[in-house]
């Protein structure tokens, strides 16, 4: 009877793995193996006063480039505009004997690698076809990259991003472990205490990382401030969670840390659509990573920094309104009505 009565309880379990491995297939692996171009948006552009055969190439160029990639024609300094607001992610540039492709630190590297590609691809495919029609040589493409990045810079922003989520999760769940050991209530000024002094501790931990890393990234209060808001953001949000489930609430918050590396590490239009749609268009990470991208590069006007600010302080808000928010007052237990009965 004994053996029978474990049956249940060890198809559960392997049932249970089945579900954690489709889980985890789906946020991380399944990510990378879906990873493939699909409408990412560059540029071409041509100066005003460009010769015909210029512009001619420039739109066959457009009409032939396939699903991979979305083209849109315009003037050089409008195109490094939609590249410093990360509109597009490359820029191809067309000039009489010269092409040129350039690119930007600041944005996505997994989107601007691809990118750069493409683009020097289609570039030494276009200066040899102008080559022969004209029967001069035209130069090499040269390649540009604007604000550029270095391995630090490149992989900081996610990397602060992680710091921010992990230590806040970490901190939020052991304020409720203690609590529940001791037998102690988790009161709103503790809460406030620990999203608070976390939020600090972690901009600092942040802050020196970056500095041991790459001693050239800037670190103004811009830079400083946005970090603060990342993690104070996410230690709200946590420590909500963790007041309305408990210690529950990590079996949530703990494998949403999955989603960072592998979706917001990524650009949207690399990524297979189900992916996009219901996994990046919500996840916290990329407003907080690309928001940090932007600053730390030296474009502090990207269109992102000013989203990510307006999302992360609506998570701030809304994290703090649920601990703020009056709990019920539980009505004593039999046992001790019974004990505050007066004896007769």
């Amino acid at each position: 009877m004994a053996g029978t009565s474990r049956r249940p309880v060890a198809g559960l379990a392997a049932l249970a793995g089945a579900v954690v491995a489709v889980v985890l297939g789906f946020l991380t692996v399944g990510v990378q193996a879906s990873v493939e171009p699909d409408g990412l948006p560059v540029a071409v552009a041509v100066p005003d006063n460009a010769p015909p055969q210029l512009r001619a190439a420039a739109g066959q160029l457009t009409s032939q480039g396939g699903e991979a990639l979305s083209w849109q024609v315009t003037t050089p300094a409008e195109a490094r505009t939609l590249l410093d607001d990360k509109d597009v992610y490359g820029v191809l540039e067309l000039a009489p004997g010269q092409v040129g492709v350039v690119v930007s630190g600041a944005v996505n590297p997994s989107g601007t690698q691809v990118v750069q590609q493409v683009l020097t691809g289609a570039g030494q495919a276009l200066s040899s076809a102008m080559s022969q029609a004209t029967g001069t040589p035209t130069a090499p493409v040269r390649v540009e990259t604007v604000h550029p990045a270095s391995p630090a810079g490149r992989t900081a922003p996610l990397a602060v991003s992680i710091l921010a989520w992990v230590g806040s999760l970490a901190a939020g769940a052991i304020l409720v472990v203690v609590a529940e050991r001791t037998g102690r209530r988790v009161g709103v000024a503790a809460r406030l205490t620990q999203v608070g002094a976390t939020a600090v501790l972690i901009t600092g931990v942040a802050a020196g990382f970056l500095a041991l890393w790459d001693s050239s990234l800037p670190l103004g209060w811009d830079v400083l401030g946005y970090i603060l808001l990342v993690a104070a953001a996410f230690a709200a949000v946590q420590a909500a969670l963790l007041r309305l489930l408990g210690i529950r609430a990590t079996a949530i918050l703990g494998p949403l840390y999955l989603l960072a590396p592998n979706v917001a590490g990524q650009v949207p239009e690399l990524l297979n659509p189900a992916y996009r749609a219901l996994l990046w268009s919500w996840t916290p990470f990329r407003f907080s990573t690309e928001g940090t991208r932007s600053l730390l590069q030296g474009t502090p006007g990207a269109p992102d920094v000013t989203t990510g600010i307006w999302v992360l302080g609506a998570m701030l808000v809304a994290g703090l309104v649920v601990i703020l928010w009056p709990g019920r007052v539980k009505s004593p237990a039999p046992v001790a009505a019974a004990a505050l009965q007066p004896a007769r």
